[in-house]
């Protein structure tokens, strides 16, 4: 007689095709992981890249050679403060005046550079909480939520630092194509601003890691739902059989 709670009647091409797809399962997990793993070591960087790139001094740079080569001097201007650099050896530096007499692209460079700040950092704890490989956030949904929220918050910081960087570019551009004006104002961009670019697109490239293994990972749990296993049932003892027993 089979045991109760027992189901033989399971074919074995079903077991079979069960164990399949909890491999694949389990696949898909480790390869969402390794993707968010890339994206927080992106993150990371963006994060770093874009604090450096906001605090060097040297978004646009000026070379005078002077009259000779003792006499050279290297200019810098950041959104902060503006150096100047001596062939001697010499590197002095001076905060600039007040905000209001700023040029409009150094100020919006300003507060988009800083937005940029806030939210890269912001973006990359909230990600953290919500990867696969993190016992932080509590349930799955609770920590697709955190990565989706994390990868909006990433990209908005990359879009953030991209702007700044594209509009001091096309100014310092402009001015250097300008024919009124003289050779010893004109400027180059400064390795800030090639540091904001990469800085920018690895912020964004991250978020949008984060955000499209959530959705991902959303749609094939709509998709695909887990199966239900089938309630075994046995069959009752008949009342003879019980009287039998007695009898015997």
């Amino acid at each position: 007689m089979p045991r109760k709670g027992c189901n033989f009647d399971q074919e074995p091409s079903e077991l079979s095709t069960r164990i399949f797809e909890a491999d694949e399962a389990d696949r898909n997990v480790m390869a969402s992981a390794g993707l968010q793993l890339l994206a927080l070591v992106l993150a990371l960087c963006g994060v770093f890249g874009v604090l450096a790139a906001t605090l060097l001094p040297n978004w646009k740079v000026n070379v005078d050679a002077g009259s000779n080569i003792i006499t050279a001097i290297v200019q810098l201007q950041g959104l902060w403060m503006d150096c100047t650099w001596y062939s001697t050896g010499m590197f002095s530096c001076a905060l600039k005046p007040s905000i209001l007499s700023l040029p409009a692209h150094v100020q919006a460079a300003r507060a988009t550079m800083v937005l940029a700040c806030v939210l890269s950092a912001l973006g990359t704890c909230t990600a953290t909480v919500g990867m696969e490989c993190t016992r932080l956030g509590g349930d799955t949904k609770t920590k697709s939520h955190a990565s989706f929220a994390g990868g909006l918050c990433l990209v908005s910081a990359g879009v953030s630092g991209f702007i700044p960087m594209v509009w001091y570019t096309k100014e310092i551009i402009a001015n250097f194509l300008d024919l009124t004006v003289p050779e010893s104002n004109k400027h180059e961009p400064g390795g800030a601003v090639y540091i904001g670019f990469i800085s920018a697109m690895l912020l964004f490239t991250s978020g949008m890691i984060f955000c499209t293994s959530c959705i991902k990972k959303n749609a094939e749990a709509w998709l695909h739902p887990p199966k239900q296993q089938p309630i075994p049932t046995t069959k009752p003892e008949s009342n003879s059989a019980y009287t039998l027993k007695d009898y015997v």
